[in-house]
């Protein structure tokens, strides 16, 4: 019998799994800032509506994951949240 973790658990709740899925990680050739912008403003509105935000926005600052949209938050804004939780 395999043993679930808390991770396993939530992530499958999570509003990006299925076919928008894409939306939350830049694609491998360049994008441009505003199709950037329009695919990253799209995956945050999908994770506000998402029931176990909470839970993975704290994988992503425990994991440390340095690209992409987890929780509501892209790259920058993680480590900016990482940084003030370090200087409280």
């Amino acid at each position: 019998m395999a043993v679930r973790t808390d991770d396993e658990v939530w992530q499958r709740r999570a509003g990006c799994r299925g076919p928008e899925s894409a939306l939350f990680f830049a694609p491998t050739a360049p994008e441009p800032g505003p199709e950037r912008e329009a695919r990253e403003a799209r995956a945050k509105q999908i994770c506000a509506a998402c029931g176990v935000r909470v839970e993975c926005l704290e994988y992503a600052l425990r994991i440390r994951d340095p690209h992409g949209i987890w929780g509501g938050m892209d790259e920058r804004q993680r480590r900016a949240l990482l940084d003030r939780r370090a200087n409280d």
